[in-house]
């Protein structure tokens, strides 16, 4: 592969999955970043380290699932920090999914329900997913009308970069999003001032971003976003286009959800074919059409 040769001011998007999960192996950046999320003192993170990032698979027919940063803190809390920078409806399952396995994964002969570990997930998304405008939330399990914790063991922090606000809230989470969100040079430096730890993400990303070897990684992410965008797009407009030509026949209405109905299929019928594990309920869709 040629070398690919970038301006010596080059800065990589720190939100692109690759780059953040490159920041994410500096142990300063790391407890910045937790303080920050959990809302907890840097003072109280003693330590923080990388854990194996494949799950094990537990039954045969189970997909090998990876995680983007696996992080055991200090108190034994598990903690898996995510970018999801795609849409798809069944990320919250997928969310789920993914603690619960970490949870299960505490098994064995010498294991008791008295000492398994706290699993928390850190969820960064480039879309919007839940209804209210708020950036940053947090879920449990609680009881529906008094709100109880039934249990603490899982816990979930959702950070939905659409849905930051130009104006600063005051806290350091907001510019630790902000700097996630960046992609240019001046405006991740200027956030970079405001934060030791920020600081130190910024010099990291300055490493990264002119090594020869990260940047033909990440020009080769960026090509597999893009192709997903465009196959996405595609898929769609074929789909509308369809619509219209069976609404010429059927009355309008009809003929567009027969369309999007085949935009659909088409659609998840190349994602298959590029070896993307899909959900049982779209798989049930490609089956039905076939």
């Amino acid at each position: 592969m040629s070398e690919i040769l970038y301006p010596s001011d080059f800065i990589m998007s720190p939100k692109v999955d690759f780059v953040f999960k490159e920041l994410m192996t500096n142990a300063k950046v790391r407890k910045g970043f937790l303080s920050a999320v959990l809302n907890i003192k840097d003072t109280d993170i003693k330590d923080t380290k990388l854990e194996n990032t494949n799950l094990r698979v537990i039954h045969e027919n189970e997909k090998l699932s990876i995680l983007d940063v696996r992080v055991l803190m200090n108190d034994n809390t598990e903690i898996d920090i995510e970018i999801q920078l795609a849409y798809y409806g069944t990320w919250a399952e997928r969310a789920a999914f993914y603690l619960s396995k970490m949870l299960s994964e505490q098994t064995g002969i010498n294991s008791t329900y008295s000492n398994i570990k706290k699993c928390v997930g850190i969820n960064i998304l480039d879309f919007k997913f839940t209804k209210d405008d708020r950036f940053y939330k947090t879920y449990h399990i609680r009881e529906d009308k008094t709100s109880q914790i039934f249990t603490d063991i899982l816990e979930w922090h959702i950070i939905e970069l659409p849905k930051l606000p130009e104006k600063t809230d005051g806290t350091t989470l907001y510019n630790w999003a902000k700097f996630i969100k960046t992609d240019k040079r001046e405006e991740l430096k200027m956030i970079a001032e405001k934060d030791d730890y920020i600081n130190e993400a910024f010099k990291h990303l300055e490493i990264v971003s002119q090594n020869k070897e990260k940047q033909i990684e990440y020009t080769s992410r960026l090509k597999a976003l893009m192709d997903y965008n465009t196959i996405m797009e595609e898929r769609y407009e074929k789909g509308r286009q369809e619509g219209i030509e069976i609404g010429e026949k059927k009355g309008r209405q009809e003929g567009i959800e027969i369309g999007e109905k085949k935009g659909r299929q088409e659609l998840l019928k190349e994602l298959m074919e590029m070896g993307i594990t899909l959900p049982n309920e779209l798989l049930g869709g490609v089956k039905d059409e076939q």
